[in-house]
């Protein structure tokens, strides 16, 4: 289905009311190459949208947006793992909650990451200390201009903390149309974070797992049909073992996460609540009061409240603490995605 001059109210989680010049709802990869090849006939900006749940837009869109509607979750039993396929389009969530119902543990500590399947390699999603690379098997990603699908291994998408080749390499001219999963029946469950620390790991369950990370979610994170949101604006910053251990004299109860690196990782929702930031508004948007990593769209926000918001948090947080918070959320503009840290600069 393709439709001239559409809003995307309900393809960006944010609410934001921008509108695109084209929008196409792909639900075979066809629909895709046909849309990228009059996309560049026009010679107009391509962006290909999942739910919209990692963007900021900055304003409207002057060109082709498609919208991955790609279906389908095959699973395949081994000896020693399930083995599945999944279709781009899929809902994240859904894909873990079906996993769960069917016996097959793995995916429950990702459990309520908003977004499609498509994307979740795209920023290497990750909660409660597990990541997508941990379970990726592949990734299929589809040149546009060639038509070929290219099966790319975990070293090849180039994983790293909210952050892949997709992001650099395939960000124009590709799109992910599929992602294989592999889920070892050697389940071994990660309860080193947050209320899963208090779970019994000699006697705790899968299902167990993913109930207590689903209710952690829903008493921190705002749901974005309520309240327009992008889940965690801001990434973790990581900062060295000196830098960590100053800040500890002062602050010995921060969060910390010593990583394997010497590196280690602070919890920037904790930096900001300690600007006494939650509930700081401008405009229509505002610190979220129950987690301060979120920003939400009270009812009316435009992008540039959302944009002025971002300036102060990270602005306020490197005064206190002399650490520069770098925006999880991709920024989108007339054109395409541009640098969010130039923006906010």
């Amino acid at each position: 289905m393709s439709t001239e001059s559409a809003s995307l109210k309900n393809y960006n989680t944010f609410a934001l009311p921008v509108n695109t010049a084209h929008l196409v709802i792909a639900e075979q990869i066809e629909m895709m190459i046909k849309a990228w090849q009059k996309a560049q006939k026009r010679q107009e900006p391509f962006l290909v949208l999942g739910e919209g749940s990692n963007m900021l837009f900055l304003e409207n869109f002057a060109g082709t947006v498609v919208i991955n509607e790609l279906k389908g979750i095959e699973i395949r039993e081994e000896q020693d793992a399930w083995y599945l396929h999944v279709g781009a389009g899929e809902n994240w969530h859904h894909l873990v909650k079906h996993t769960i119902e069917c016996g097959i543990p793995g995916l429950e500590n990702l459990a309520l990451i908003p977004g499609l399947v498509g994307s979740a390699p795209i920023q290497n999603i990750g909660a409660y200390g597990m990541e997508l690379r941990q379970v990726c098997e592949y990734v299929d990603l589809l040149n546009l201009t060639t038509g070929e699908i290219d099966r790319m291994d975990p070293q090849r998408c180039e994983f790293g903390y909210r952050e892949s080749v997709f992001k650099h390499e395939f960000k124009q001219g590709f799109a992910i149309v599929g992602v294989g999963f592999r889920l070892s029946k050697q389940w071994c469950p990660q309860l080193n974070y947050g209320e899963l620390s208090k779970l019994d790991p000699q006697t705790v369950t899968p299902q167990q797992v993913y109930d207590a990370v689903c209710a952690t979610r829903r008493t921190k994170l705002p749901d974005p049909r309520v309240m327009g949101n992008a889940g965690s604006f801001f990434k973790n910053p990581q900062v060295s073992g000196d830098v960590a251990n100053e800040l500890l004299t002062q602050y010995p109860s921060m969060p910390h996460y010593p990583q394997s690196d010497g590196q280690v990782k602070l919890a920037a929702g904790w930096l900001i609540d300690q600007c006494s930031l939650k509930g700081y508004q401008i405009g229509g948007a505002a610190v979220h009061r129950q987690q301060a990593l979120v920003l939400v769209n009270t009812g009316n926000a435009s992008s540039q409240d959302l944009v002025a918001l971002a300036r102060h948090v990270r602005n306020t947080v490197a005064s206190k603490f002399d650490i520069w918070l770098e925006p999880e959320v991709r920024f989108i503009a007339a054109t395409g995605e541009v640098d969010a840290i130039e923006v906010l600069s």
